[in-house]
């Protein structure tokens, strides 16, 4: 994406007819917050099929990751921060 929007700002900028604020506003977009709710949720969805469960030093059982645990072992950002 950030690619993409560098290409697009070179090719007005080299017209001089163009206003670089521009593309910054086209590019985005607002999120309500059902929208950001379900971002979260389907990302540590993920975040859980692809680091699996976790056995508890307790009980012995197998577990799901709880968020905190996911966001520890998941280095980047969140996606609503990365769309914001």
């Amino acid at each position: 994406m950030q690619f993409a929007i560098q290409k697009f700002k070179d090719y007005f900028i080299q017209k001089d007819n163009f206003d670089c604020r521009f593309v910054c506003v086209c590019v985005t977009w607002s999120l309500t917050l059902r929208e950001e709710r379900r971002l979260r949720l389907f990302e540590n969805r993920v975040l859980r099929k692809i680091f699996g469960p976790k056995r508890d030093k307790v009980t012995g059982e197998w577990r799901k990751l709880y968020n905190e645990e996911l966001n520890d072992l998941h280095s980047s950002p969140n996606i609503v921060r990365v769309i914001k």
